[in-house]
């Protein structure tokens, strides 16, 4: 009896307890696309749910490749690039209210915005729709707000992190005191109204974006020296990967209320390479991807000791050059799929599905909670004005992918349109009277024939 109960205590509970990674079939990979050799913790990869963009070789220059989603199979040598930097792109990122707005950062220390059109691009791209320049070293980090519309993150080797009003163009917000050394990750939270930094100075911090002042900080997050990434989880929590003292890799898990001491620390490996966190929040699940690894280990992230529980690790022959991490309202909820990688080799780009192995064909609430969609709840100018946005939360019910409607980004004036909720609505309105009128009308023709 001792023993059983034992056992019980061993075996926690979790729906994603099964979760299983898979790479799609060849055919369904991207071919014969030269990544970027350049040495840089960034993710190299950004996708949305209507294209997949890498940042590839560039010979006296830099640039990117934009393809759309279902351009699988082998690129063509020819094929157009986003090649408008003059040095190495070391981070891009798609705008979440726009699937057709991209940001790049590069060493030639400028930020660039650009507009991809539907369908993908037919000729290269040279000219962004903005320009962002206020960096003095190159800019390796690019994120942007999550439910404000057109507020960019950046991060140099300047120790510099710029906000910027990317409708207007210019810089808004300057921290340029508070890190005394190299910018390792940048952040936000959930409602963007808190950033969190790690630095090479060792010392993790949370900062009011909108001020640029420091509300918490800790010091020696991982003893060791190499670099820490920091993200947010759910309850204002914060994960870091890190380094101890002896190179071996760590996961954390602190409140910075209480800053003092770990809720959790654990130790993984001794690899060498960078852990990048993807962090989702409707399932409490983390992924960490090591830059050089071939293999993805994932967590789950409880209120429960110790916090932080391996789930799995999926695991193959290629180490991964970078990551690319589909939003929630990309995935095919149908096929219970919880989150898609996009992993990067040397030569090629291939998805990788998450699933929970679920028998039934129908909608599983539990394993898709109402998720962050892509209207943004508050325009740039209120935002830095003091006015914070709460995620506008969309329904994947349906099992419909959304994506943003391609309109044109109007600089200045006329700041981004996104597609709106109630758009959203009346569109699966009009699927939905579609469909009825099909089946009437399929009623109708076996009525027919059944009388002939």
């Amino acid at each position: 009896m001792m023993h059983f109960t034992m056992s019980r205590r061993v075996v926690r509970t979790s729906k994603f307890r099964h979760v299983f990674g898979q790479a799609v079939k060849a055919d369904q990979c991207y071919d014969d696309i030269r990544i970027s050799q350049m040495t840089w913790d960034s993710n190299f990869c950004s996708v949305n749910p209507k294209f997949v963009a890498m940042i590839v070789d560039a010979s006296g220059g830099g640039a990117f490749m934009v393809l759309p989603l279902t351009k699988t199979g082998r690129i063509d040598m020819s094929y157009p690039t986003v090649c408008g930097h003059t040095g190495p792109v070391l981070d891009i990122e798609f705008c979440p209210h726009n699937d057709n707005i991209i940001a790049s950062g590069s060493e030639d220390c400028s930020v660039m915005i650009w507009e991809i059109p539907d369908g993908g691009l037919t000729t290269s791209l040279t000219d962004p729709v903005v320009k962002l320049d206020g960096h003095s070293k190159r800019v390796g980090i690019l994120s942007w707000h999550p439910t404000a519309h057109n507020v960019l993150m950046s991060a140099g080797c300047d120790n510099v992190v710029i906000l910027w009003n990317v409708a207007r163009g210019e810089a808004a917000v300057r921290i340029d005191s508070v890190h005394t050394d190299l910018i390792y990750s940048a952040c936000w939270n959930r409602d963007g109204s808190r950033i969190l930094t790690a630095c090479k100075d060792k010392t993790m911090r949370v900062l009011d974006p909108r001020k640029g002042t420091v509300l918490f900080e800790k010091e020696k997050a991982h003893e060791g020296s190499r670099p820490i990434r920091a993200v947010f989880v759910n309850d204002g929590k914060i994960l870091t990967t890190g380094f101890s003292r002896m190179s071996e890799r760590q996961v954390a898990l602190w409140d910075p209320k209480k800053f003092g001491e770990p809720l959790t620390l654990q130790e993984l490996d001794t690899s060498s390479g960078v852990l990048l966190p993807f962090f989702d929040p409707d399932t409490g699940v983390v992924y960490l991807c090591g830059k050089g690894d071939s293999s993805i280990r994932y967590f789950e992230v409880t209120d429960e000791a110790p916090y932080v529980h391996y789930l799995s690790m999926y695991s193959s022959k290629e180490s991964q050059k970078g990551m690319g991490y589909m939003p929630k309202r990309g995935l095919e909820v149908n096929k219970c799929e919880i989150a898609r990688f996009y992993k990067l080799h040397e030569r090629k780009c291939e998805p990788i599905v998450m699933t929970v192995p679920r028998k039934s064909d129908l909608f599983q609430e539990d394993l898709y909670p109402d998720t962050i969609g892509p209207e943004p709840s508050v325009e740039a100018d209120e935002w830095f004005e003091g006015k914070d946005g709460q995620p506008i939360l969309i329904s994947l019910k349906d099992g419909f992918v959304a994506t943003t409607k391609a309109k044109e980004f109007k600089v200045h004036k006329s700041l981004l349109k996104t597609t709106t909720a109630s758009e959203v609505q009346s569109l699966r309105k009009e699927v939905k009277d579609l469909k009825a009128a099909i089946e009437e009308l399929t009623k109708r023709v076996s009525e027919l024939e059944s009388k002939h």
